[in-house]
């Protein structure tokens, strides 16, 4: 798993910017994601599908080593400000160089408001088919993908509305 998302992420940074941000990367578009097992930062188990179906949700697969994922940030936090009472805003950390520990550290010294997991095995990459860190997918209240996008120049507050139910 390791390496495949080693790869994944050396042909993210040789990818120009305009083709990451485009929509439709990994999971299929109105398509229900699979019951994920994630854990808390605290090691504890938890199903994705506790916030799924329930309102909105804005995912980010995510690391404390990704520039894109520190470009997006802005956007991120300002969708957050604006939506985070009416969508759930979920940051998933992969388990490619950065533990649990180190996620938690990152945490301590840069507070981000977001609900934020750790997939220790990898069934969130798999089931989401997320290609690379800053992959966004957003859901509806129904838990269809709405939106998928990827890189630091993604439209957070559009993948937002989507998911709101506008355009």
């Amino acid at each position: 798993m390791r390496s495949e998302a080693l790869v994944a992420v050396l042909a993210l940074a040789l990818t120009p910017a305009a083709l990451r941000a485009q929509d439709d990367i990994g999971i299929a578009h109105g398509a229900t994601p699979p019951a994920v097992q994630l854990e808390d930062l605290d090691g504890r188990a938890t199903d994705l599908t506790a916030f799924v179906g329930k309102k909105p949700v804005l995912i980010e697969f995510w690391a404390t080593w990704c520039t894109n994922c520190r470009a997006l940030l802005p956007r991120m936090r300002a969708a957050h400000q604006r939506y985070g009472r009416e969508v759930e805003f979920v940051v998933i950390g992969v388990a490619v160089n950065q533990s649990r520990n180190s996620v938690r550290r990152h945490l301590a010294e840069h507070a981000l408001p977001f609900r934020f997991f750790y997939d220790a095995t990898g069934s969130a990459v798999r089931g989401f088919q997320a290609p690379a860190t800053s992959y966004v997918v957003a859901l509806d209240a129904r838990g269809r993908v709405v939106y998928t996008g990827l890189g630091p120049d993604q439209d957070i507050e559009g993948a937002v509305r989507r998911a709101l139910g506008g355009s």
